[in-house]
């Protein structure tokens, strides 16, 4: 007879322990880590292949391209073809793809005559800025707004944010930046250009000029992008409280005499927050993905410019490995929003 059982009164048998304290207990949650961490392996795997072959898909000659149209004899075009490995079968070439990755290496830039990685990371810090910048400001803005929004639903900000989001939501986001280029850099009618049309600074300043100049150069952007972005925010939080807005417990809140912003803040939100934070890993890998369209369209020196630079030549290496560092991101992030699921509800993972 062990100590517990000694000590229980007589006659009475002690409570058995719940059956998902025991299942967490008994290695569940290690158990669950371990299957999404395999299955983001394999998920990375399966984008490194399929960044090898897809982009051989592209029309285009790269040892032409860079060259530039100039008149080049057999001789040197076979000599760069045998500089980049493109003389090599396509199988041999796939193989010493894998191998390099496997340790880090995504090979040299054709154009640039870089290792990859080095211009991956020369250009990675341009888009955090830009694109980290803008989704803390969504991010913000949908929960605050989408909470408001479905607290008083059917009213009229309901109506109005609800529309808003979606019509913002709708546009292209090189639409939209073009049309903020037009109004707000170069100007309409009376209206002078109070932004610059793009790129990341005028050039020559330093210290805190230099600051405000790349913060000056941002504007557009980051507004381009929380204005397309914010509605899916708003919208994913509306729905998830308002799924919330019939719980009992709330009422009990009420009951208890809690003010209704206290109801909201303290019991709706928290609960409703689970479908909220899928959404922001997602964001956050594309954060690092940067958005490729809206950085050219403002000529932001970042990874999705350096990703539509690469696609034009076609530069084999360079987009190779911006594609497998862009799907990465989304991978880490959403097998990081599931392995925190469990912790916010213990019911997610046993």
């Amino acid at each position: 007879m062990t100590a517990d059982a000694a000590s229980a009164p007589a006659g009475k048998a002690r409570p058995a322990p719940a059956p998902g304290r025991r299942a967490r207990g008994g290695g569940a949650y290690p158990r669950y880590v371990a299957g999404k961490v395999a299955g983001a392996a394999v998920s990375l795997l399966a984008v490194l292949v399929t960044s090898f072959f897809l982009f051989r898909l592209v029309p285009g000659d790269p040892v032409r391209t860079m060259t530039g149209g100039r008149q080049v004899s057999s001789e040197q075009l076979a000599a760069y073809r045998r500089e980049f490995g493109l003389d090599l079968p396509v199988w041999r070439q796939f193989t010493d793809y894998c191998g390099k990755a496997l340790t880090g290496d995504l090979g040299t830039s054709y154009q640039f005559r870089a290792p990859v990685v080095g211009k991956i990371t020369e250009a990675l810090p341009n888009t955090l800025l830009l694109t980290g910048t803008a989704f803390v400001l969504y991010t913000a803005l949908g929960i605050l707004l989408g909470t408001r929004a479905a607290w008083r639903h059917g009213g009229p900000g309901d109506r109005f944010h609800t529309g808003l989001a979606l019509t913002l939501y709708s546009l292209p986001s090189f639409w939209l930046g073009l049309l903020l280029i037009i109004t707000l850099s170069v100007g309409v009618g009376p209206v002078p250009g109070l932004f610059p049309t793009g790129g990341m600074e005028s050039g020559g300043e330093q210290g805190l000029a230099y600051a405000v100049d790349v913060a000056h150069h941002l504007v557009l952007p980051v507004v381009t992008l929380v204005a397309v972005e914010y509605g899916q925010t708003l919208l994913v939080a509306r729905s998830a409280l308002l799924d919330e807005m019939g719980g009992d417990y709330l009422t009990t809140a009420r009951a208890k005499g809690l003010r209704d912003d206290l109801v909201r803040r303290r019991h709706a939100v928290p609960n409703a927050l689970l479908p909220t934070v899928t959404l922001i890993f997602i964001n956050l890998g594309r954060t690092v993905a940067g958005v490729i369209l809206v950085e050219t369209v403002f000529s932001w020196p970042g990874l999705g410019g350096l990703f539509y630079q690469a696609l034009s030549v076609p530069d084999l290496p360079l987009v190779q490995g911006l594609f497998f560092v862009f799907a990465a991101a989304v991978i880490v992030m959403n097998t990081l929003a599931d392995l925190i699921y469990p912790l916010l509800d213990p019911r997610v993972g046993r």
